[in-house]
């Protein structure tokens, strides 16, 4: 039996037995019809954010046309959003809208799921390291936990062979997703690499820039206090590259570096938003910036996002490319066993930019 409302509110171990062990994540927590946050999800006052603020600032992210992705003037659109704004939105990019569509609608079959079922895919139950289903970021090390459930689809080698483990009701819409996007993640690190005079990307390279993947199904639901708490945390993905979709809710906000603004990224139908990772960011030596994004909550609808992480393999050593640092620049970053760099970013709380600081020189 489903917990009342008094009873989330009264016991602080009900919140993570329920939401976290028992499976029903935020989406349980909201579908009880909470008039008021539980105290576990209030961030604490610098961590809150008011959009009301934000919304009115007019500054943008590029929106870049693919559709010739062989003018010059598209690459130099791309690495000049890679250098100042480590984020980008692309259209014309040549994923399948039906694609698009049918792996949103995937999300939300997930989530339609009994708790039952998803847990069946948590950290405690997955018959594969392959498949994780979970809320917030990391629960036991977060003071304040993030108003969002998560189900993270690991790609090591073969994607077919991971996409067997995948649960059924989304699998096929996930796997599709992935393997349109596959020309266009080519293309763009392809485009980023010549930026920084890497004109051969040989096996070796593209094992270390796209090696493994990971496919999340993010659900943000309905929050009855959106002011008080966060969907996602300030952080930087410690991808290569990462290649979101977002639905039409919006809510993504990425950190203006030069102003420290928050700018809201709005969604345009068909477009992927791409973002450059901690990973590439230790790779160009810094020519190529992972910058601060959050997602913030709200009380309105139901929102959900698909973000592909694409990585290195975790057996990868990551360091500055020898074609950016050959003309005696100073390293600014040592080299990190990539699975090292990303343990260290899932022992913690979100914290902004802080995780890339393990790899500074």
């Amino acid at each position: 039996m489903a917990p009342s409302v008094s009873m989330i509110h009264s016991n602080p171990l009900n919140i993570l037995d329920f939401v976290v062990h028992k499976g029903h994540g935020v989406k349980g927590l909201a579908e009880l019809g909470l008039k008021t946050l539980p105290h576990q999800y209030i961030q604490p006052p610098q961590e809150r954010f008011d959009t009301s603020i934000e919304e009115a600032n007019q500054d943008s992210i590029p929106v870049i046309d693919m559709s010739n992705r062989d003018d010059p003037k598209v690459a130099e659109a791309v690495c000049d959003a890679a250098r100042k704004w480590g984020f980008f939105q692309i259209v014309n990019h040549g994923v399948p809208v039906e694609v698009l569509e049918d792996v949103k609608n995937a999300t939300h079959w997930f989530y339609e799921l009994p708790a039952e079922e998803k847990n069946k895919y948590s950290k405690e139950r997955s018959v594969t390291n392959s498949v994780r289903f979970g809320t917030s970021f990391s629960p036991e090390a977060e003071n304040a936990l993030e108003w969002k459930d998560y189900l993270s689809l690991f790609i090591a080698k073969d994607v077919d062979e991971a996409a067997s483990l995948w649960p059924p009701v989304c699998r096929n819409q996930a796997l599709e997703y992935v393997k349109s996007s596959e020309p266009i993640v080519k293309n763009l690190l392809a485009i980023l690499m010549k930026g920084l005079n890497v004109n051969d990307i040989d096996e070796t390279k593209e094992s270390m820039l796209m090696g493994s993947k990971r496919i999340n199904l993010n659900y943000y639901p309905k929050c009855p206090n959106p002011e008080l708490t966060v969907g996602v945390g300030r952080h930087s993905d410690v991808s290569t590259l990462t290649v979101l979709l977002q639905d039409d809710i919006g809510g993504l906000y990425v950190r203006n570096t030069e102003t420290m603004k928050w700018i809201h990224v709005p969604p345009i139908s068909g477009s992927l938003v791409i973002n450059v990772g901690d990973a590439l960011q230790i790779m160009s030596n810094g020519k190529y910036k992972s910058v601060e994004h959050r997602v913030v909550a709200n009380g309105r609808s139901n929102r959900v996002s698909v973000p592909i992480f694409v990585n290195p393999r975790p057996s990868d050593v990551i360091g500055p490319l020898p074609e950016v640092v050959q003309s005696g620049e100073k390293l600014l970053y040592k080299n990190v066993l990539y699975k090292d760099y990303v343990m260290h970013f899932f022992r913690k709380a979100h914290d902004g930019k802080a995780t890339v600081e393990f790899a500074k020189a």
